[in-house]
């Protein structure tokens, strides 16, 4: 009778060599019966430092837990436990490993992992894919944070894109779209804003003197480049932090933050007079303007509206064009005695 025999596989050593053994445990070190290193995976000698070949193991790692294995009998005596250790190198930053011995060598080979420290020492030591095992669970935390990362990137350059276009939507909306200067919309809301504070300010109403000659000799064409030259001008004769605005038509407003002088607003708008009646070049033809401006006056003690300052200065530069055009003139008692019903 034939029996069958049990054969088994026994006490049979797989060696590799420290290239093999580098690929699939990037994060090891093997360490010789005298517990000195004796080889170590690229990774780990990226965190660790060079020169690591020949040194005892515990000048490159602490235990944390557990301790006082500081020797091959300590080390070895943990073999198959789960240790929380550290490198000289890179104290901070906390690792897990396991330790197990080589038998016939007497030394010990110990595996590191990074754990929740992946990412940390991702972005410490520039790691990449190749620098784990295609097997480890690292390479897939790797994909997902780079898919974060890439996800996360392109809702900011999203989010950019949104808000710049929000901000020039609403930069357009408060724009003339012919002169570039502010409309309307962003001229009510500026005032009601000085308004609200309680800011000194003057609002000089500028209509322009001769244009619709130029309208009516040369064209809509020609009269919508005196108008841009209008603005440029305005815009160059104001300081930074006055709002120059295009009423409507060939109506302009200034508003000029805390100047409230009368002799000051005078010799401001002469000098905007002085500029606007120089000759403008347009489609080449030499046209010519000039410009009534009616001035209105807020400050702290008084109780000014909108409304009320835009009727004021409306009131003033009816008075400019009633004593013939090309002149300031402000509000007071005397020009609301001389503007007509309905102004």
């Amino acid at each position: 009778m034939n029996m069958a025999r049990d054969t088994r596989l026994e006490d049979q050593a797989i060696g590799f060599d420290p290239l093999a053994l580098g690929q699939l445990m990037p994060m090891h070190l093997c360490i010789d019966a005298c517990g000195c290193i004796c080889s170590t995976g690229p990774t780990l000698a990226r965190l660790a430092g060079p020169d690591l070949i020949g040194r005892p193991f515990a000048d490159v790692v602490t235990l944390r837990r557990p301790r006082g294995a500081d020797d091959m009998a300590g080390l070895l005596a943990l073999a198959g436990v789960p240790l929380k250790l550290s490198l000289a190198a890179a104290p901070s930053l906390p690792l897990k490993g396991m330790v197990v011995g080589l038998s016939g060598a007497g030394g010990a080979l110990l595996n590191v992992s990074m754990g929740i420290s992946l990412i940390e020492a991702v972005g410490r030591f520039d790691l990449t894919l190749r620098d784990f095992a295609p097997t480890e669970l690292a390479a897939e935390l790797l994909y997902l944070t780079e898919a974060k990362s890439a996800v996360a990137g392109e809702l900011r350059r999203l989010a950019q894109r949104l808000n710049g276009a929000r901000v020039s939507a609403e930069t357009e909306a408060a724009t003339d779209t012919l002169t570039g200067l502010a409309n309307r919309r962003r001229l009510d809301a500026t005032l009601e804003q000085f308004l609200a504070q309680g800011r000194p300010f003057s609002l000089a109403h500028i209509d322009l003197d001769f244009f619709k000659q130029v309208n009516d000799t040369h064209g809509h064409v020609t009269g919508d480049a005196v108008l841009v030259e209008t603005a440029g001008i305005l815009r160059s004769q104001s300081r930074t932090q006055d709002l120059v605005a295009r009423f409507g038509g060939d109506e302009f407003v200034i508003l000029m933050a805390d100047i409230v002088d009368p002799a000051q607003l005078r010799r401001i708008g002469e000098r905007l007079i002085e500029w606007l009646e120089r000759p403008i070049l347009a489609h080449g033809t030499e046209c010519r303007i000039s410009a009534s401006i009616g001035v209105a006056i807020s400050t702290r003690n008084d109780r000014s509206d909108p409304v009320r300052l835009f009727h004021e200065a409306d009131v003033a530069l009816y008075d400019a064009k009633r004593r013939g055009r090309g002149c300031v003139s402000f509000f007071t008692d005397t020009t609301m005695s001389g503007c007509p019903p309905g102004r």
